[in-house]
């Protein structure tokens, strides 16, 4: 069987970070198991709340925008076509410095889970 889903069918939920999401596949509606594909979106002027997966990497890819990523203290600018790599662990957060909405894929293994991010004191 052939999945697939076109985004602008998939709801929009708010993640534990704060930012708008839209779960593409996920093992809730998917045959996966072990990762998880979203789609991220910050508005204009609008961050992530600081953050870290006890077990979960994630690689972000922008797809469209501007931001500033932390990972552990460190900050680097990103933009359209970045892919950034955030193991497990790492202390993060993304914020949009941009005038369009900043939309990022979110790949996860294992995929995410609300019990497995831990917000952080900023």
């Amino acid at each position: 069987m052939i999945n697939i889903r076109n985004t602008k069918e998939v709801r929009m939920l708010i993640a534990k970070d704060g930012c708008k999401i839209k779960e593409i596949f996920h093992p809730r509606n998917s045959p996966l198991n072990a990762m998880s594909l979203a789609e991220a979106i910050l508005d204009p002027g609008k961050s992530t709340k600081y953050y870290y997966h006890k077990k979960s990497d994630e690689i972000y890819f922008i797809l469209q925008g501007t931001g500033i990523v932390e990972i552990d203290g460190e900050k680097r600018k990103v933009k359209k076509n970045d892919c950034i790599l955030i193991k497990a662990k790492s202390k993060h957060r993304i914020k949009n410095f941009g005038k369009v909405q900043l939309r990022i894929l979110c790949f996860e293994s294992p995929p995410y889970s609300d019990e497995d991010t831990i917000l952080l004191p900023t």
